[in-house]
């Protein structure tokens, strides 16, 4: 008599728990895990998962900036090998957009420790940030298109290379990048070789009161030590608006070590809609570059963007 319920109750559980499990599905080669919720929603992967490869709304909402006014609060800090505080800015600025041109002008500034060398930056970070988000001048003539836009270390030297070295982490990430040393083709995440070493999963959440289709990429739990050696990308989760499927976050972990240099670097983008343009509104970073004959640099730096304007 205390057995039937008994079992009745254990086989309703095991059967919830079967329907709650990941469900695989191979395309182009490659494994995906979809949540449940993904599976009950009939989604289309395939097309998804194409468009994924091929997105270029991440990049454009950067390039959006070129093209309005808006207000920035920004944080840099420099740490040394205890995490204590060396050398900090904390500023606000303002870039202004007329007539297909943009200047941008300090409005509040504060530094600590040797933020600066004279009028220069002392800190290869710092210059990395300013190349990002800081206007020098008045510099006109530019557009958002992304169509075709490569990225290119060729003819570049110095700071200018490592800008558009960033920039190619950043905004490509899965896409081989040319020009950076030892670690290229290893970022091409939807390649076969590279594809192998990594676990795809799809899932549906909210995300800053949004619904989301979240697409996760993580190292799989069972490399060997030469597998792992090849891994750059340690995670990389981005929030796709489930209506319109533009990307609304991205976090990154990334991390190397090539002998002549290494990085250990995680990143945090927002975004959100201006009218109809997609820019980011939050972007956080912390991690530290170590490259041969210079100061290994421990940064993070927020960058929070607000007041736009067409």
């Amino acid at each position: 008599m205390i057995k039937t319920p008994f079992i009745a109750i254990a086989c309703i559980v095991a059967l919830n728990s079967s329907f709650a499990q990941d469900t695989s599905i191979v395309y182009k080669n490659q494994t995906f895990q979809l949540s449940d919720v993904v599976v009950r929603n009939n989604f289309n992967v395939p097309a998804f998962i194409d468009y994924v490869k091929n997105d270029t709304t991440f990049y454009k909402a950067f390039r959006n900036l070129h093209l309005l006014t808006f207000t920035s609060f920004n944080h840099i800090q420099m740490l040394d090998k205890k995490g204590n505080t060396e050398a900090s800015l904390d500023s606000k600025t303002r870039q202004t957009y007329a007539n297909g041109c943009r200047t941008m002008e300090v409005l509040e500034e504060k530094t600590t420790g040797d933020f600066y060398d004279g009028s220069d930056y002392n800190y290869t970070t710092a210059k990395l940030y300013a190349g990002l988000f800081f206007t020098k001048g008045k510099i006109c003539g530019e557009t958002n298109i992304v169509r075709g836009a490569n990225f290119s270390t060729n003819g570049k030297s110095g700071i200018d290379k490592h800008k558009e070295q960033l920039k190619q982490l950043f905004f490509n990430p899965g896409k081989k990048i040319p020009g950076i040393p030892f670690i290229g083709n290893k970022i091409a995440l939807f390649d076969d070789d590279v594809a192998s070493l990594y676990d795809f999963k799809i899932d549906k959440r909210d995300y800053m009161d949004q619904s989301c289709y979240v697409f996760t990429i993580t190292p799989r739990a069972d490399l060997s030590s030469s597998e792992k050696s090849n891994i750059v990308i340690d995670e990389m989760t981005t929030w796709f608006n489930a209506r319109s499927l533009e990307i609304i976050g991205r976090n990154y972990s990334l991390s190397y070590s090539a002998g002549v240099y290494s990085f250990n670097v995680d990143m945090e983008v927002q975004l959100q809609k201006v009218g109809d343009l997609l820019v980011p509104k939050v972007l956080r970073y912390k991690g530290d570059w170590d490259v041969v004959f210079k100061k290994k640099e421990r940064a993070l730096f927020t960058a929070t963007l607000s007041d736009f304007k067409r």
